[in-house]
Formats: structure tokens, C-alpha cells, sequence
């Protein structure tokens, strides 16, 4: 149903680092014999062999997740991949994009904007340049483990994308009740050497 970026987001007040770890797949499906929807965690040497796309017809072993703070998906540690069936969807020019997602170097290169949470779940989730991020944020850097955790969605692709709605902005906790502001200038920043299109 969608391939998209799987990415860690660690916050420390106004100090922020990301942590690219593969790509989640939302899977229409059966796991262990119950079916639904689900997020499946992949690296990245697996989508570079496969090149899933939205359509594909899949199957593969996965662990459930240990600890789900960290993780945006419910299933991680994949293997034995087989695609079933490729997809026969027709890729297209317009949002959101689902045609096989770029590595994620090319995410990294990219820059994200963030993205209104809202907008994410009704548009954004089968775009293969939208993410949602699992945060860990350290609440006082003397004391490193003192820690909150929460997600947030972000968006790579074109800054022309009439789907797009950056939603208020974040706000990070900090030591003896300080809160640091991520202003739009940091998105703007993040992705200044994108043109509109790009």
C-alpha cells in the first residue's frame, strides 16, 4: 500500500540528528494467520534488490517490535523477501507519487519539511516521499536519560505539492522546563537548495 522512508529522529532542544534505518511497508495482508494492515520494517539492501512499489504482491518473516517508541513500524528485522507478483499500476506525475522511492541517500540529500500530521493520515500515507518519524527526545543533556518520545510526519518531496500543509510548528522540551520553537525558517533552510519543483 505504500514504501516509505523509515527514519529516527533524535531531538535535543535545538540540536536535532536523524538516523536512516530503511523503509517501512504498509501491507494489506496476513501475519500469523490475522489479517489487516500493517507496517513492516525493511533495510535498506532489501529494497535495493526488490524495488517494492505500491501494488507489489509480497512475502517475507518479520519480528514484532521491541520497543515501539522507536519504531514508526510493528514489524522489523525482515527476511526472506519474495515478490509475489510486480505491480502493474501505472505510475504518474501527480501526488501523491508511488512509483518505486529513491534511496535514501537521495532522502538525505533531499531535506524534509514537516508536515501536518492530519495531512499525513488522510493524503500523505502512500506517498513515497512522505515520513513519519519515530522522535526521541533527551530532555537534559547532563542527564541523558531523561527522555520523552512521540512521532512526527515529515515531507520530501516538491515544495510545489498543492497536497502539502506544514501544520503548526514542533516544539521541543528542555531541561527545567525550557521549550525551543522549530521555526519555519529550519524547513526553509532544510531544503533551500530545492527549487519548487524538485
Amino acid at each position: 500500500m505504500s514504501v516509505q522512508p523509515r527514519i529516527r529522529l533524535s531531538r535535543s532542544f535545538d540540536q536535532r540528528s536523524h538516523n536512516y534505518l530503511g523503509y517501512a511497508l504498509r501491507v494489506e495482508g496476513t501475519i500469523d494467520g490475522q489479517e489487516g494492515e500493517f507496517l513492516v520494517g525493511i533495510g535498506k539492501a532489501a529494497q535495493a534488490k526488490h524495488h517494492f512499489k505500491v501494488g507489489d504482491s509480497i512475502s517475507g518473516q518479520s519480528y514484532p517490535v521491541l520497543d515501539n517508541r522507536l519504531e514508526v513500524v510493528e514489524y522489523y528485522k525482515t527476511s526472506g523477501l519474495k515478490v509475489i507478483e510486480c505491480s502493474n499500476i501505472p505510475e504518474h506525475n501527480v501526488p501523491p507519487w508511488q512509483g518505486i522511492p529513491p534511496d535514501i541517500e537521495t532522502y538525505r540529500e533531499r531535506g524534509h519539511r514537516r508536515l501536518a500530521a492530519q495531512t499525513y493520515n488522510v493524503k500523505c500515507q502512500n506517498c513515497l516521499w512522505g515520513c513519519k518519524m519515530a522522535v526521541e527526545m533527551v530532555i537534559d543533556h547532563w542527564n541523558p536519560k531523561q527522555k520523552r518520545f512521540r512521532y512526527e510526519t515529515f515531507c520530501y518531496g516538491p515544495k510545489s505539492c498543492a497536497l502539502y500543509k506544514a501544520g503548526p510548528t514542533r516544539k521541543v522540551p528542555g531541561r527545567k522546563g525550557m521549550v525551543w520553537e522549530e521555526e519555519d525558517w529550519v524547513d526553509e533552510d532544510d531544503t533551500a537548495h530545492r527549487s519548487m519543483n524538485e
